[in-house]
């Protein structure tokens, strides 16, 4: 394998935390097509980005016919959508699952909003790819930020935020992850820049700056064992 591909697989792998809940399982030779197809478009989209990347690009990383690629995607949209579930599947659930224990909103906001920032500097271009399917794919947008806002509510309801509104507090959240993830990714972020950014986040939101900041800089919590 020469550099450039070690390079592009480096880049469109899942950090393994993430990407054993996959491994191991039996799956019927139609899904596995099927993944095999989502797992070559996760390479070319982080390498083309979703504009650029096209149906036969695809089929070829994937190693199958043109035919057989939509067989199970009839367009491009449809494969967009495809590899938006997988990654609302292997990400966002998993990420959610990792703090379900904590019960205090702000903390689980810092750990949330720590952990996607974490994943660009483990995994970039699949952070890059997170940002560019969001937004050609509003679904998966609006599944990444399911858990904020659910968090959010939480700590209006213990009274640990105080926000102007829902709204605004939403646009804070995600601007500033999403926009913390891609300087991340491209290499621009300084250490620690996931404390700085979730102590933000959280002033942001009302909190105290000390609190903030105490909460921001705790261990993350382990991932589940997958299932």
């Amino acid at each position: 394998m020469d550099s450039q591909s070690k390079n592009v697989n480096r880049l469109s792998a899942l950090p393994p935390a993430l990407a054993e809940a996959a491994a191991g399982r039996r799956l019927a030779k139609r899904e596995r097509t099927r993944r095999q197809v989502i797992a070559a478009a996760i390479g070319v989209l982080t390498q083309r980005g979703s504009a650029l990347a096209t149906m036969q690009e695809i089929a070829a990383a994937a190693d199958v016919a043109p035919a057989t690629l939509y067989n199970h995607f009839r367009t491009k949209d449809d494969l967009l959508q495809g590899v938006a579930l997988h990654v609302a599947e292997t990400l966002c659930r998993r990420i959610a699952e990792s703090y379900a224990h904590v019960r205090d909103a702000a903390e689980r906001m810092a750990i949330g909003n720590r952990r996607y920032i974490w994943l660009a500097e483990q995994s970039p271009g699949w952070a890059l790819l997170v940002l560019d399917i969001g937004l050609a794919v509003p679904p998966l947008a609006q599944r990444v930020t399911q858990d904020a806002r659910a968090d959010l509510r939480l700590g209006l309801k213990q009274k640990r935020f105080r926000v102007a509104s829902e709204a605004a507090a939403m646009d804070l959240i995600s601007g500033t992850v999403s926009q913390a993830m891609r300087s991340v990714a491209l290499g621009l972020a300084p250490a620690r820049h996931d404390v700085a950014v979730a102590a933000t986040v959280l002033r942001g939101l009302g909190m105290a700056a000390d609190e903030a900041l105490a909460l921001a800089r705790r261990p993350l919590p382990e991932f589940p064992a997958a299932g």
